[in-house]
């Protein structure tokens, strides 16, 4: 493991001008007198991006990047995260987080996009997509990259879950998670600089936001969501630990499609593999 207190968690200079140039960040007012932080990139079809647990808007610029010609990439800070108004309740649901969602793509005009969930953001994107939600009509395709399933249904688990997150929150702090975050989201093989980006996501966590997203991740169930009412592909990357192949094929299964591995990525796929994130995207918008 990643011994902490010799990590440095800032962006490098040159990763931040390529952020700032390509993905800058800003702040959308929404119905409600709240505000919901994004960052987007390209021209094109919407792509709207969930980001997971312990990360945030910028996660996606390398995604966003390889897709600007052919699309616009969306990608928001969630409820709590950045500078986005945190939600009313302290242990929110999917579908609290799912309405800010709708109501970011009123305020953004949006009336179709093809929708992603990473991680955690997977289980905001199956409320949303699920049959009957109010966004359902607005959502050509749904992409789930590692989804969480949640602990809803299982409540001894859901318990030791939040029990485990908050100690370590109390512990070590969002720094401490930040340093020692590389080793557990991205593969061994995994390059510097995908390391110092997952790094510096996690470090910039809000920790009300970051508990209102555990009771998220301990109050939900993925699976009673689906299947979604559009079109849904599966992906996970083949190295993943977090949310390892087995589970995310179950997601799929209930889907009623394939899983499909990302070859060399852990669990940030998409900071680690942008290339092939974006070749799937690709896919999911000329279907």
């Amino acid at each position: 493991m990643t011994d902490a207190r010799t990590i440095d968690l800032a962006l490098p200079a040159v990763q931040q001008a390529r952020l700032d140039a390509a993905f800058a960040l800003r702040q959308v007012p929404v119905r409600g007198g709240q505000v919901v932080a994004v960052r987007e990139c390209g021209a094109g079809p919407a792509v709207v991006c969930l980001h997971g647990i312990g990360s945030g808007s910028a996660s996606w610029l390398g995604t966003a990047e390889l897709l600007a010609p052919t699309a616009r990439l969306i990608a928001w800070d969630a409820p709590g995260y950045g500078a986005s108004t945190p939600l009313a309740p302290a242990a929110p649901k999917a579908a609290d987080y799912a309405g800010r969602l709708h109501a970011l793509l009123d305020a953004l005009e949006i009336g179709s996009c093809v929708l992603v969930g990473h991680s955690l953001g997977a289980l905001t994107a199956a409320a949303a997509a699920r049959p009957g939600s109010a966004l359902a009509g607005r959502i050509r395709r749904l992409l789930l990259i590692s989804p969480a399933s949640g602990y809803g249904a299982r409540p001894e688990a859901s318990q030791k879950v939040r029990e485990q997150r908050l100690g370590t929150l109390e512990r070590v702090g969002i720094a401490g998670m930040a340093a020692q975050s590389a080793d557990r989201l991205l593969s061994a093989g995994a390059s510097e600089t995908a390391r110092q980006w997952v790094r510096w996501n996690m470090s910039r966590l809000n920790e009300g936001g970051y508990r209102q997203a555990i009771e998220l991740l301990c109050g939900s169930d993925l699976l009673a969501d689906l299947p979604p009412a559009m079109p849904v592909r599966v992906a996970c990357g083949a190295l993943d630990v977090v949310t390892p192949p087995a589970g995310c094929a179950e997601v799929a299964a209930r889907c009623g499609v394939e899983l499909e591995l990302l070859a060399d990525a852990g669990h940030a796929s998409y900071v680690e593999q942008p290339v092939a994130v974006a070749a799937l995207l690709r896919e999911v918008l000329a279907a």
